[in-house]
């Protein structure tokens, strides 16, 4: 009998991600809620989603044996411009776990593939394992990932033991150049692409400060991206308030419009019960607001 075939997305990251090497099932989750869930008799569960295979490249590893050798010895100087420490490679595969019986089948599936797309979905996956790790961990320093991160992306497919293992019979290469979204502007207009440099000096020379809205509105815009609405709507909440007070307090006529605006949009954005166009929609207009407020750039606010 001919081996079944397993199509996966691999991302090889510079750091260890949290989770300790192995494999991990990934299953489906319907909409329940946290009681619902509860309530489920303990072998009732989802199906499988995805498999993900985590393993260490040991950079980091042959170091520090290197190490543990070289203290053994008598301790020589140390170079002035010493090489880069060598660090450990974490590959992440992200394997369908619905097998092909025909290596045809996966030809096809690689020549149509949506790069974005399907990188996107198995970060979107790899993020759900990060973030079941840093609440089973309980450590705050845990974070998500993002495509750009990544050393290289690959998509391909392999025998069962093979891919378990991240290997592979055949994979292909995937560049990472999302498509832009939204209004592009136009070429040779480098004041947009700029500005993010200009607020970060800003406030590291302490001529500025940040915003509380500005980093809850980050949190709620990647919980909703990451379709955990409860959080979301609960950060958007107190978003929304931080900012009625803080771009309030500026009293800059340009965004007196953009205020009233979001305190009308909070009175909809409710955590009891939350509604997801709604929390969609309140959210991009704070993001909105917040652009509007550093697109004079730092000189013409001051």
């Amino acid at each position: 009998m001919p081996e079944r075939l397993f199509l996966f997305i691999q991302l090889e990251f510079p750091w260890r991600l949290g989770p300790a090497d192995g494999r991990y099932l990934l299953r489906t989750r319907g909409a329940q809620t946290p009681n619902q869930l509860s309530e489920l008799d303990g072998g009732e569960v989802g199906e499988p989603e995805r498999v993900i295979v985590l393993g260490t490249l040991g950079a980091g590893r042959r170091a520090e044996l290197g190490l543990r050798r070289e203290s053994r010895r008598r301790r020589r100087p140390r170079p002035t411009t010493p090489d880069p420490a060598p660090v450990d490679t974490m590959r992440a595969t992200i394997i369908d776990p619905v097998s092909l019986s025909a290596e045809r089948q996966a030809q096809a599936w690689l020549a149509d593939l949506d790069a974005e797309r399907e990188t996107n979905a198995a970060v979107a996956v790899l993020n759900r394992v990060l973030f079941a790790h840093r609440i089973a961990s309980a450590d705050p320093h845990i974070h998500a990932i993002s495509p750009a991160q990544a050393l290289v992306i690959r998509a391909g497919w392999g025998e069962g033991e093979q891919v378990a293992e991240g290997l592979w019979l055949h994979a292909l290469e995937l560049p990472w150049a999302p498509r832009a979204r939204g209004r592009r502007r136009p070429i040779g207009d480098r004041t947009a692409a700029l500005r993010p440099q200009e607020r970060l000096a800003e406030l590291l020379a302490a001529r500025g400060h940040e915003l509380l809205c500005e980093e809850l509105a980050l949190r709620a815009r990647y919980d909703l991206d990451a379709e955990r609405l409860s959080h979301a709507t609960i950060e958007l909440d107190g978003a929304l308030a931080a900012a009625l007070d803080e771009l309030g307090d500026e009293r800059r006529p340009d965004l007196a419009p953009r205020v009233a605006e979001l305190a009308a949009l909070r009175a909809g954005v409710t955590p009891a019960q939350p509604d997801e166009q709604v929390v969609r929609y309140a959210l991009e207009r704070l993001e909105a607001a917040l652009r509007a407020r550093t697109a004079v750039g730092f000189a013409k606010r001051t």
